[in-house]
């Protein structure tokens, strides 16, 4: 069990113990993902609840520990493929009620209308995610594991008529606590933490979105990291300096047209390159120019890659649409196009990361107020769905059979609520001395059935959130 090689991140038994428990409860949790909510799904209602919530407000579980441990069985899951490890950052908004949760302000809402800035009271969180891959019968799967998760607060703003030291304490502050230079801290330290798992010779290659993509992140990156980001169309760009042998070197060659000049001019041409998204093999047209420069990046040499938007259709008798062309600058000219495009086009698995570590397991619901609880339970919380992710891949699991409304057509993956639905059926049979496999089976034959034999066993099982 994945669960009993964190035993390392904690300092007492029975505090591996309890958390072992409270692992248990997230996943079988009814109502409001809460930790009293996870003692009720472990069947601890009845005990002293104050020991689980210390274990997160005193610092006795080490997140950190338990992330390594995920982060080391996705390297030696996916071998030795590609000699690349690929990465995925990005930040999320947590929403909160209580005025006095630590962290918590008033942000703005992502999901509100392009028109109208809406506000929103909530914590905000930073998230590195590895791609856990294999390339099966030229089939390629993949999936995103979470393997970091901090907490970002922002600094308390001083009041009004406050002294010009708090003034310049909290302008400090700000620098220190902004999302780029955090982002960057946390892709340094993964890049250590792989050196000190033994994967020197492996690139790191992060997919950023635009807000990470700057002069902090780009200039101040460790060896062997490898950024891939989206940058504005109107950029401007540079072409190597030629070498003088009289003057001062230069930095900056002549300037290049816009991403979005290249994106329309005939001189550059277009390149059909295939890469797998949403379960098959597209190819996509991009235009690339290698050995640039961009005053973000100082003296590094960069590749530019414009990738056309791709037709689709919202039904068959529909008009063909398209999206947004995508730009993107990559701190290594010589990636291959292929390896660039394909990590890039994974970046998405980090979003739904975050959708599913809301949803189908509440992170984020526990309503706890302190530094250290706000810290520590949503990054439990993550590595239990990184755990439960890392268990799932691979396994030939007993699966429930899928509801009447359902296509016939067998997925070729489980999704993540069939995972912990099936999780939650064979806990909650071994529990009640049901045979499992012998209620799958008595499923399977009532699919062409009127009559339920045992309609509330039936509604236990299947139950979701």
């Amino acid at each position: 069990m994945l669960f009993d090689r964190c035993k390392g991140a904690f300092k007492q038994t029975r505090s591996w113990n309890r958390a072992k428990d409270l692992a248990n409860g997230i996943l079988l949790c009814m109502g409001r993902s809460t930790v009293t909510g996870w003692l009720v799904g472990c069947g601890l209602q009845f005990k002293d609840w104050s020991a689980n919530y210390k274990l997160f407000s005193q610092n006795r579980i080490d997140n950190e520990a338990i992330f390594s441990v995920i982060r080391q069985e996705v390297v030696v899951k996916n071998g030795n493929q590609d000699e690349n490890i690929y990465a995925h950052m990005d930040d999320t908004l947590i929403r909160k009620t209580g005025k006095k949760v630590s962290g918590a302000k008033w942000m703005r809402d992502p999901l509100g209308p392009p028109f109208q800035t809406n506000l929103v009271w909530g914590q905000r969180f930073l998230q590195l995610s590895l791609t856990r891959y294999n390339n099966k019968d030229g089939v390629l799967e993949s999936k995103s594991i979470p393997v970091d998760f901090v907490h970002c607060p922002l600094p308390i703003k001083p009041k009004k008529g406050s002294d010009e030291k708090a003034i310049v304490e909290f302008k400090e502050q700000q620098k220190k606590m902004k999302l780029s230079k955090i982002g960057l801290e946390r892709i340094n330290h993964l890049r250590e933490n792989l050196n000190n798992d033994g994967c020197h010779n492996k690139q790191l290659v992060v997919s950023v979105d635009g807000s990470y993509t700057n002069s902090e992140v780009l200039k101040n990156k460790k060896k062997n990291i490898t950024i891939i980001g989206r940058i504005r169309k109107d950029a401007k760009l540079s072409q190597i300096p030629e070498l003088n042998s009289i003057g001062r070197k230069k930095t900056y060659g002549d300037d290049l047209p816009t991403p979005e000049q290249i994106r329309q001019s005939n001189q550059y041409e277009w390149q059909e390159v295939e890469a797998w998204a949403c379960g098959k093999k597209h190819t996509f047209n991009v235009k690339i120019l290698r050995n640039i420069r961009w005053r973000k990046s100082g003296a590094q040499n960069l590749q530019l890659v414009i990738i056309r938007p791709v037709a689709y259709r919202l039904s068959k008798t529909s008009k063909l649409n398209y999206r947004d062309p995508i730009y993107l600058i990559c701190t290594d000219p010589e990636l291959m196009i292929e390896k660039l495009l394909q990590a890039y086009l994974w970046r998405w698995g980090i979003e739904v990361n975050f959708k599913e570590q809301k949803t189908f397991l509440g992170c984020g619901q526990a309503q706890v107020r302190t530094e250290h609880s706000c810290q520590n339970v949503p990054a439990f919380h993550t590595a239990i769905y990184s755990l439960l992710m890392l268990a799932s891949s691979g396994e030939n699991l007993t699966e429930l059979p899928r509801p009447k409304w359902y296509k016939k057509e067998k997925q070729s993956a489980p999704t993540t609520g069939d995972i912990i639905n099936q999780f939650k059926a064979a806990t909650w049979a071994e529990n009640m001395s049901i045979e499992y496999d012998n209620f799958v089976n008595l499923e399977h034959v009532q699919r062409s059935r009127k009559n339920s034999p045992n309609p509330s066993l039936s509604a236990v099982l299947y139950c979701r959130n």
